[in-house]
């Protein structure tokens, strides 16, 4: 079976919570006693998890990334695939769902999953091409949420756009051109949100298959907000609009 390496605090701490049957053993940095780290331990301890202690030098030769003194090894995680997407679509009564088209830079996904685990998105769906996947570190950087959040990837990102219509849902891509801004555009009831490249945005046909563009109202002299922080900016609108009804 493959194994996942899993580091940093918040990281091991969420998937300890959330599927604590995948993980099969803790790497400590020998030495470390601060309390974040107790409290993992604890955690790992309850789970009746095996926890090995070495050198802090041996835990930066394992992972690319900071671990902050702790590295969970685990086995593979549930992979979805596009059938899954469509069978949440069936059972969800106001879904929604977060898409990414073509981000490749590990942290803007980590960050991007981080915000779409707050703001309640039932899943991420990304292209297999063109696109980071989940990598360690986006792990690390989506702090647990990448062990709640679905991240299904899929073949041809417009088609499965155009099948998620026919499920009832509407689509608003982000483009920095468009007419309405977040705060006029209705992006309550069943939705998905489309997010585009760093820097190139959305590709032609799949801005052609959204039902909508809207953009956020830049006041300054900056022309764009990276990907993630424009993520969690039109996410929490949705989220507002849906508390408002």
């Amino acid at each position: 079976m493959k194994q996942e390496l899993v580091f940093g605090i918040h990281a091991v701490q969420s998937l300890l919570n959330a599927a604590p049957d995948r993980v099969q053993e803790l790497v400590v940095s020998q030495g470390r006693q601060d309390q974040r780290l107790k409290n993992v331990l604890s955690l790992a301890d309850t789970c009746g998890k095996p926890v090995r202690y070495l050198d802090r030098r041996d835990l930066d030769e394992l992972c690319d990334g900071n671990h902050q003194g702790v590295i969970a090894y685990a086995s593979q995680a549930k992979a979805y695939n596009e059938q899954a997407l469509y069978d949440m679509l069936d059972d969800g009564s106001n879904p929604l769902i977060l898409i990414l088209d073509g981000v490749t830079d590990p942290h803007n996904l980590g960050a991007c999953l981080r915000s779409a685990d707050a703001a309640g998105v039932d899943a991420v769906v990304i292209p297999k091409d063109n696109s980071v996947g989940l990598t360690d570190v986006v792990r690390k950087v989506a702090c647990g949420a990448a062990e709640t959040v679905p991240l299904i990837a899929v073949t041809n990102l417009a088609r499965s756009m155009k099948k998620m219509q026919e499920k009832g849902l509407w689509i608003a891509g982000a483009a920095g051109e468009a007419e309405q801004s977040i705060y006029e555009a209705d992006l309550s009831g069943p939705r998905a949100i489309v997010m585009g490249a760093e820097g190139s945005g959305m590709r032609r046909l799949t801005r052609e298959t959204c039902d909508d563009l809207v953009k956020i109202p830049m006041a300054g002299s900056v022309s764009s907000l990276n990907v993630s922080v424009a993520t969690g900016v039109i996410l929490y609108e949705v989220v507002r609009q849906r508390l408002a009804k």
